[in-house]
């Protein structure tokens, strides 16, 4: 019996250790989602190049600039995969929603730093 109590504690160490080191790689990648940083959108969501001041499309409460006409049709067709892609990259599209979507109130003009992105996916976080 002590010999296979012995043998066995090896392995719950080596089992303890993983868990710790992947739960510590876990909380780094956690910690580098929140302290992303956004920047205000300079590139096209759809195609990549430089935005074109002139050519938006606006979604959800959201203007996107693009690089061309060709990708407002690409980015109404399928606007949440260019939410998640401008977010993954740490693009911040302008705010221009002027009233509550569920409210109908209107919105507390702020300030263009005070403005943020707001998805429609993300209900607990945003501002009104």
């Amino acid at each position: 019996m002590k010999s296979i109590n012995i043998a066995s504690i090896p392995a719950v160490l080596i089992f303890f250790m993983s868990v710790s080191v992947f739960a510590d790689t876990e909380k780094t990648t956690k910690e580098k989602e929140v302290s992303k940083e956004f920047k205000n959108q300079t590139h096209c969501p759809v195609m990549g190049g430089k935005i074109d001041s002139t050519l938006y499309t606006d979604v959800q409460g959201q203007r996107i600039y693009h690089c061309c006409p060709m990708c407002s049709t690409k980015l109404k067709k399928d606007p949440d995969k260019y939410f998640k892609k401008a977010a993954e990259e740490g693009a911040l599209f302008e705010n221009i929603q002027t009233t509550c979507p569920v409210s109908g109130e209107k919105l507390e003009d702020k300030s263009a730093e005070e403005k943020q992105v707001i998805h429609h996916d993300d209900v607990e976080n945003r501002n009104h």
